[in-house]
């Protein structure tokens, strides 16, 4: 009987010349038509991992810029809250007695802290056409002003005189609202109100390289002051507080808020700090749609950063002056 190897086991069909035959489908390759298709799946992936990848930059590096943003604007606040906690009054007249009678010059003296609004004496702008910058809130009617101030703060560091000065200029087109901070001493026997000349120097000439470049993009910059009792010192502070602070004059209000001038022993016994920066990304969008060599912002710019509110962030601190004199609200 002749045995029958399973199927598994059969060899395999030998040609003519004893070679192996080969199967009618060992010569066959990709058609051009499976290429294109395969070529278009592996760019579809590609394209799309790219995208992928893209927006996953794009978010790490907006990110880090406003990381750098928000470290860099709290770094502008510890610095300005340290310059008003060293506050010291310098208990002399000063120059601002000459509204008040005084005709001699030699009667002048330091002014503790100065605050205005860049309105009231803009020396970036010959107009003095300064406005706050409005911009209008999301889901809502109510608009928003970010109104800008320059200020002038007296120290003293053992033997000497520190003046310490913050300004935004909002009249640079390159870079946009850019802070600059003065700082400058002289010795404690000679008169303090030089430090105070000395930054209003630099402000009417626009010497802005004499002081420290801070950072840009500072669209609201504000100081309020506060008595012992924490009320706000304003101009109307005598209509319903029995005594009114003494060596503390008030100028008219701009856009809600109120410049003043502390002198002699006067200095407040807290200060409210608030500081509205721009976002990077938004800064860099405004500065596109500017023209070289233009003053300030273009109608462009302004309508841009008028719908940009959402993109400011705003940094409040309230700052304690140690070198309070109580007598000066008696």
């Amino acid at each position: 009987m002749k045995e029958t190897l399973p199927i598994a086991h059969c060899p395999s069909p030998m040609t003519a010349g004893g070679g192996p035959a080969r199967s009618a489908f060992s010569d066959r390759g990709f058609s051009l038509v499976e290429l294109l298709v395969a070529m278009t799946l592996l760019t579809l992936i590609v394209l799309a991992l790219m995208a992928v990848f893209s927006s996953t930059q794009r978010a790490f590096r907006a990110s880090v810029t406003q990381t750098d943003v928000l470290e860099g604007s709290r770094a502008a606040i510890d610095l300005i809250s340290t310059d008003l906690r060293n506050l010291t009054p310098c208990d002399g007249v000063s120059n601002y007695m000459q509204y008040f009678g005084s005709s001699s010059p030699t009667n002048y003296g330091g002014l503790n802290l100065f605050v205005t609004n860049n309105g009231y004496l803009d020396f970036t702008i010959p107009t003095y056409n300064y406005k706050p910058l409005t911009q209008s809130l999301a889901g809502s009617s109510a608009l928003r002003t970010n109104s800008l101030q320059w200020f002038f703060m007296l120290g003293r560091n053992n033997t000497s005189w520190t003046g310490a000065g913050y300004i935004v200029n909002s009249s640079s087109s390159s870079p946009l609202y850019p802070l600059y901070r003065f700082y400058a001493q002289t010795n404690v026997n000679l008169n303090p109100v030089t430090l105070f000349y000395l930054f209003e120097t630099y402000l009417i000439n626009s010497q802005w390289t004499n002081m420290s470049h801070v950072m840009d993009g500072v669209v609201h910059l504000n100081v309020r002051a506060y008595d012992p009792n924490g009320y706000w010192l304003t101009n109307g502070y005598a209509y319903w507080q029995t005594n009114r602070p003494q060596n503390i004059w008030f100028s008219a209000p701009f856009y809600g808020e109120v410049g003043f001038a502390c002198y002699s022993n006067a200095v407040p016994a807290a200060v409210e700090l608030q500081l509205g920066v721009l976002e990077d990304r938004a800064l860099q969008r405004t500065a596109s749609l500017g023209i070289p060599g233009s003053i300030g912002l273009t109608p462009a710019q302004l309508t841009y950063l008028q719908n940009q509110s959402g993109h400011v962030h705003l940094f409040r601190q309230r700052v304690t002056v140690p070198n309070v004199d109580p007598t000066a609200y008696q």
